[in-house]
């Protein structure tokens, strides 16, 4: 056979126009198809792609062209989320404006986009930080601030020094600046929230519509993010001033057990009862050094827990003993009350902080056998046990009075009943330019004053100072600040704060329905056409914010009467990440591969290197793509080297694509392989194969008849690895057995099999490699696009076995194997299997109890 070189140069380039010209991914309402959304998130416009884009877009694209073939009109948009702080930095950094720096970066990352094929209705492209867009995110801030789910209030945030904005918790790593590293400060401020609390149990309940339909790794994340407990709040007062201190416990039966209080660092009450006392001084500085440090959940599992004494008492409502009452690190204002009482008997976090810090321990659970001492545990006991020095309750089991423990602190007047919450409502403000402008101005007359929505939008001015340290740019604009009061006419001020980009990315899956509506956010008949997304795809690092905010926002849109559905995506896929080997020096970190030194290879992978700055062995690791571990993979020069189709096939062929996708030269240079070898096969087979349309006959040799049945199970297996998860891999792998097949007896193939094994390799691939399945499906000889030809169809007769193997057991274990056709009939493999001569020689002179048969399947012989 030949061997001719694929080239992806003239041909990539040849079939983007010719898609563009047909347009392919027009979606439009009036086509008779049933519909599909296929949406991939959109990404931020940084000004390249790194191979994480690279995943996320081949399987979007993939199922896009896949749906295609199986007979829907499907929506394929692509936008831009470009809005955020990387810009204004950049601002600050370079003087170019923001706008600039966005389109720039948009026009590079849409060049890309279009050189990898996939495959968009671009005609509906949006940009966020584009006045028409961010005019209907203005338009629904004013909407829920209507309804009252948008909100002021005075609280503690994270504030970035550096990028002189807020954080969110998610954002502080180690107590600095996730992005700049400066360690980030507690303040008070006002801010502005959603107030999407109230909507923490139907969050929770919609999941029973999403399982089975989104990963389950999605949905106990954002079980665990919401965070329903059920239990009691109790309440407790400061046994010196009398101030309340309302706790929420899950542990209601260890109550008669607290030794201590803790309050959390940012607690307003911290402040109210140490000012002016001679604990002041000590109990705020230590109060903080605990501020100043990080608050994601991550950060406080992994950090000592540290406490101050505020010289404070609570007293216990349960039994009226008074406790010391702590600051501690591990306290949360964002969870419960910002108070939490310490059994340190029955917690190991309170019994650690206990020890360490000299609090007296009391047990009151204990075991079923046996009898805790509070002096000699080495830790909590955490079990079920039977209640002691509980009062009223001794000598019940915990688990069981639980309930009454609860009903007796409500007859007392201690306490109530109550379900909590870890989600907490959405701080929306951000002290920053780039950002959709807060709709509402300040008037000293009439207060908070709502911008009328013919003034919308309210737009970013452009004579605004970007210094580095410069504090909030928009607040420089003095022709954005200053305005008069659409109430009363005097003079007011603009709100400078511009809301979080997860605003922008709550409803862009909405507008793409009607990007172009000048009088809506959105058309009711457009969108009642698209939505729900059908197929929402993008990383699982999203499970707990994006998919949170966009659930509660569409939630919201439908409680407002402008939906009719109130859950966005019907189907989430969640690709895997890729990764590459990284090498780490104790010393320098991590080293580009030039500086690994005395090494020697092994497949890709450099073993027992040395770092050429100090000498150090090199530990390698597998792990995520990343600029900061220099084992990025620049998709741009594996295109200039291999095409898009060969990167493409590359992704997609190893695992599944929820798997990590592990990137290798061996493995790129691999589906180079395999991309010429079907394109060399299918230029041999021009001259050969049959004309199109003319039947496989029915007289077959056995070749043929093999090729044909392989070619017709792989189209059900493939069919059925793809509706089942996406698994591309499957498809990938049969072809490549079809492939080699037509290779080992290429000169016996009969054309007819020849043209129809080939036309099903390409219609099968064509969805991973659509360049080269356009070209080679053209080249034989049919004038339309391989994506308007349909999905291949398995023939149930050419697909069956001619004989399959039946294995004949005697007494349970193997003795022989039948080949014999697999409508065999029952009475037939019976005589078969008693006939063959390995099994007669384990039953002869032996008398046969019973013959099982399982037709297709066994046969099992019991003899005794």
């Amino acid at each position: 056979m030949g061997s001719q070189e694929y080239d992806f140069g003239s041909i990539e380039g040849k079939w983007q126009k010719r898609w563009e010209e047909m347009g392919l991914f027009a979606a439009r309402e009036d086509d008779p198809r049933p519909k599909c959304y296929v949406l991939s998130m959109y990404p931020y416009p940084s000004g390249v792609l790194h191979m994480g884009h690279v995943i996320n877009y081949t399987i979007g694209d993939v199922v896009v062209r896949y749906k295609l073939l199986r007979g829907f009109k499907v929506l394929s948009p692509m936008g831009w989320d470009s809005f955020g702080l990387p810009a204004e930095n950049a601002a600050i950094r370079t003087g170019v404006h923001p706008h600039e720096f966005t389109e720039g970066n948009i026009a590079r990352m849409t060049q890309q986009m279009r050189r990898a094929g996939w495959g968009y209705d671009w005609s509906r492209e949006l940009a966020t930080s584009h006045p028409d867009y961010y005019r209907w995110t203005q338009w629904f801030f004013l909407r829920f601030l209507e309804k009252g789910l948008a909100f002021k209030k005075t609280a503690p945030v994270n504030w970035c020094p550096s990028c002189q904005t807020v954080l969110a918790n998610e954002q502080v790593k180690d107590g600095g600046c996730e992005r700049c590293g400066t360690q980030v400060e507690q303040r008070d401020m006002d801010q502005w929230f959603f107030r999407m609390s109230t909507y923490a149990q139907r969050l929770l309940d919609n999941h029973a519509r999403l399982e089975g339909r989104w990963p389950e790794a999605v949905l106990k994340l954002q079980k665990e993010w919401i965070g329903r407990s059920e239990g009691a709040r109790v309440e407790f007062r400061v046994a010196e001033t009398g101030d309340p201190v309302p706790i929420f416990t899950t542990r209601p039966d260890t109550l008669w057990g607290v030794t201590f209080m803790s309050l959390a660092p940012e607690h307003p009450l911290v402040e109210k009862l140490v000012r002016g006392t001679e604990h002041e001084e000590r109990v705020m500085a230590a109060v903080r050094e605990m501020r100043a440090a990080g608050t994601s959940e991550k950060d406080l599992a992994d950090r000592e827990k540290v406490g101050v004494f505020t010289g404070f008492h609570v007293v216990n409502p349960v039994n009226g003993e008074k406790v010391p009452l702590w600051v501690a690190n591990f306290a949360l204002m964002t969870y419960g009350t910002g108070a939490v009482m310490a059994v340190p008997a029955h917690d190991q976090r309170d019994f650690e902080f206990a020890r360490k810090y000299g609090i007296p321990i009391k047990v009151v659970i204990q075991p079923e056998e046996g009898s805790l001492d509070p002096e000699t545990m080495t830790g909590a006991y955490v079990d079920p046990g039977v209640m002691a020095a509980s009062g009223p309750f001794d000598g019940r089991r915990n688990t069981e009075a639980m309930p009454d423990v609860i009903s007796w602190l409500e007859e007392h007047g201690h306490g109530r009943r109550e379900i909590n919450y870890k989600l907490r409502d959405w701080l929306i403000s951000r002290q920053r330019y780039w950002g959709a402008p807060i709709p509402v101005v300040y008037c000293d007359g009439c207060g908070v004053v709502p911008v009328p929505e013919e003034d919308l939008p309210v737009l970013l001015p452009t004579d605004v100072q970007f210094r580095e340290g410069g504090g909030n740019p928009l607040a420089t604009s003095e022709s954005f600040v200053h305005t008069s009061c659409p109430s009363c006419g005097g003079p007011a001020r603009r709100e400078t704060d511009t809301m979080d980009t997860f605003v922008d990315s709550s409803w862009y899956f909405l507008r793409y329905c009607d990007p172009h509506n000048e009088a809506a956010p959105f058309g009711e008949a457009s969108l009642r056409h698209w939505m729900p997304v059908d197929q929402y795809i993008g990383g699982i690092e999203h499970a707990t914010m994006h998919l949170i905010y966009a659930r509660f926002f569409t939630m919201v849109l439908h409680d407002l009467g402008l939906l009719d559905f109130d859950e966005p995506f019907d189907r989430l896929f969640c690709q895997g990440m890729v990764c590459k080997t990284a090498y780490y020096c104790p010393e320098h970190k991590y080293l580009k591969e030039e500086e690994v030194v005395d090494g020697h290879r092994e497949g890709d992978i450099i073993v027992d290197g040395r770092c050429a700055h100090c000498g150090r062995p090199v530990q390698s690791e597998m792990t995520k793509i990343s600029k900061s571990k220099f084992n990025i993979v620049d998709p741009d020069a594996m295109m200039d080297r291999f095409g898009a189709d060969t990167v493409r096939l590359y992704m997609l062929s190893d695992a599944p694509p929820d798997r990590m996708q592990i990137w290798s030269e061996n493995g790129i240079n691999g589906a180079w392989r395999i991309i010429n070898r079907l394109w060399s096969l299918a230029l041999d087979s021009l001259e050969r194969v049959a004309a199109p349309g003319e039947p496989v006959p029915d007289d077959l040799d056995v070749l043929n008849r093999e090729i044909r049945r392989m070619t017709h199970q792989a189209i059900g297996r493939v069919t059925g690895a793809i509706e089942g998860g996406f698994q591309f891999n499957t498809a990938i792998a049969r072809c490549n057995e079809l492939l080699n097949a037509l290779r080992s007896g290429f000169e016996k193939v009969h054309p007819a099999v020849l043209r129809e094994t080939l036309e099903v390799i390409l219609r099968v691939l064509s969805p991973i490699v659509p360049h080269m399945a356009e070209e080679l499906w053209e080249r034989l000889g049919h004038g339309e696009s391989v994506f308007t030809a349909g999905w291949p169809e398995a023939d149930p007769e050419a697909a069956r076995e001619e004989l399959v193997e039946i294995p004949v057991q005697v007494n349970g274990k193997l003795r022989s194997r039948l080949h014999v056709s697999p409508d065999e009939s029952r009475e037939e493999l019976e005589r078969l299997a008693l006939a063959d001569e390995r099994v007669q020689k384990f039953i002869a002179g032996k008398e046969i109890a019973r013959v099982v048969v399982v037709p297709g399947r066994l046969v099992n012989i019991a003899v005794r």
